[in-house]
C-alpha cells in the first residue's frame, strides 16, 4: 500500500478525514443556488474540503468545476490571467470542442493563445502581454453564463483583492459580474479572517449579504486519532492512539502538520511493526533538518524587532495581550508601540496569524524551530 498520508493535494474519499458535516452542507448549499465563504486558519484542509466536495456526484456529474488560487497575485490583473488559466485546465478534459468554444469567446486574447500539436489550446497569457483585464473578465463571464453546463469556481485565498490597486473598486466589479451570472456558483475561501468577514459582512462592502458564511472546525481529536490508526492497520502497520493523540495535541489539531508528521512517522514503521510516540520526535527531527536553510533565511529577513516578537509568540504557542506590560516584561521586548509596528509586519508577511485576540504562528515547524533556537 502507497502512503495514505498524503500531503500538498486530495487523494479521494477513501483517504479524506470526516468532514461529513461541512461536505453535505456544501453541496446543498450550492445546489440550491448559493454561494458560499469558506473562513478558516490555513493548514486545516480547505483547499482539500473543496476538491472533496468537487468530488460528490451532485456536484462532479452536473456541473463545471474550477479551483483558482489568487494568494500569490498582486493585481486585479494577474486575477484575470489566474481566472482565465483555471478555467482552461478545468475545461481540458472535456475536450476540444469545450475548450475550444471558451477560447471563442476571448477575443480580446486570441493573437497572444497558442495551440500544441493536438490542437488544444495553450494558455500562455504573461503579466507583461498586452491586455485589458476589465474586457477580458466580461468576456470570461459572457462564457460562465452561455457554458455547455452549470459551473462552480472555488476562489481560494480571496482576501488577497483587499491588497490590489483600487481594491474596492476590485471588489464592485466582481460582485457586479457575479450577481449577473446565474448559471455559475461560487465558493470564496480565506484564511484571514478579519479579513474574510470585513468583505463579506461589511454593510459598506459590495459583498455584504451576498452569501452564506461558513467557519471550518477543527477536525475533533478522536476523529482524527481514529482515521490515523485505520490507515496504519490498511497497511499492516499498528499504530496506538494515544501517540496519534499525542500528534493531534502537538500541533493544536492543524491538519497539514500532522498529516506531514505521519507520513514520516508511516514511511519509517515496517509492514506488522508499531509505530510508537518515539517515532515523533524522529518525523519531526527529519523535516526541520529539510526546513532548516529555509528558516534561516527567514529569521534574516526580519528586524531584531520583529523577530523577537515572532519568538516570544513561539515560545508561548498561543499569545494573548501582546502589548501588555506583562508579555513585554515577560519576554524583553522593548515596547507596546514597537510590538504593534512588529505584529502589522508579521502579519502582513503572513507569519503569524490572530483570532480572538490570540496570536500563534502560521508554520507549526517554524514554532517548533524557533523555540529549538531560543535561550530560554
Amino acid at each position: 500500500m502507497k502512503n495514505p498520508f498524503v500531503i500538498n493535494s486530495y487523494a479521494g474519499p477513501e483517504l479524506f478525514c470526516d468532514r461529513e458535516n461541512e461536505t453535505k452542507l456544501m453541496v446543498k448549499y450550492l445546489t440550491n443556488g448559493n454561494d458560499v465563504v469558506l473562513i478558516s486558519p490555513r493548514r486545516i484542509g480547505k483547499t482539500d474540503l473543496i476538491s472533496h466536495v468537487f468530488n460528490q456526484p451532485e456536484i462532479k456529474d452536473e456541473y463545471i468545476t474550477v479551483s483558482v488560487d489568487i494568494y500569490s497575485t498582486k493585481s486585479f490583473r494577474e486575477f484575470v490571467i489566474n481566472l482565465g488559466n483555471a478555467i482552461t485546465k478545468a475545461l481540458k478534459p472535456k475536450g476540444k470542442v469545450w475548450i475550444n468554444r471558451f477560447i471563442e469567446f476571448l477575443t480580446s486574447l486570441k493573437s497572444q493563445i497558442s495551440f500544441d500539436i493536438n490542437g488544444m489550446p495553450i494558455w500562455n497569457i504573461g503579466i507583461g502581454q498586452s491586455f485589458v483585464p476589465d474586457i477580458t473578465l466580461d468576456e470570461i463571464f459572457k462564457y460562465l453564463n452561455s457554458a455547455e453546463s452549470p459551473c462552480i469556481i472555488a476562489i481560494d485565498e480571496f482576501q488577497q483583492i483587499t491588497k490590489y490597486k483600487d481594491a474596492w473598486k476590485v471588489e464592485a466589479l466582481l460582485r457586479t459580474y457575479i450577481q449577473h451570472c446565474t448559471t455559475t456558483r461560487f465558493i470564496f475561501s480565506g484564511s484571514h479572517r478579519h479579513l474574510m468577514t470585513e468583505i463579506f459582512t461589511s454593510p459598506s462592502r459590495p459583498f455584504f449579504a451576498s452569501t452564506i458564511l461558513m467557519n471550518l472546525p477543527l477536525i475533533s481529536e478522536d476523529i482524527y486519532a481514529e482515521f490515523c490508526v485505520k490507515l496504519f492497520k490498511k497497511g499492516n502497520k499498528t499504530l496506538a492512539i494515544d501517540t496519534a493523540k499525542q500528534v493531534y495535541s502537538l500541533f493544536r489539531g492543524i491538519t497539514a502538520p500532522m498529516h506531514r508528521v505521519m507520513n514520516i512517522m508511516y514511511a519509517n514503521t515496517p509492514e506488522g511493526e508499531t509505530c510508537n510516540s518515539d517515532q515523533i520526535e524522529i518525523a519531526i527531527t527529519e523535516i526541520l533538518k529539510i526546513q532548516n536553510d529555509s528558516y534561516v533565511s527567514l529569521r534574516y529577513q526580519l528586524s531584531e524587532t520583529q523577530y523577537a516578537l515572532l519568538q516570544a509568540i513561539a515560545v508561548d504557542g498561543e499569545a494573548q495581550n501582546i502589548q501588555s506590560s506583562a508579555f513585554i516584561r515577560k519576554h524583553s521586548l522593548i515596547s507596546a508601540s514597537s510590538v504593534l509596528g512588529a505584529s502589522r509586519v508579521l502579519l502582513d508577511r503572513d507569519l503569524i496569524t490572530t483570532h480572538l485576540g490570540i496570536y500563534t504562528v502560521n508554520d507549526p515547524f517554524f514554532e517548533i524551530w524557533i523555540k529549538r533556537q531560543s535561550p530560554r
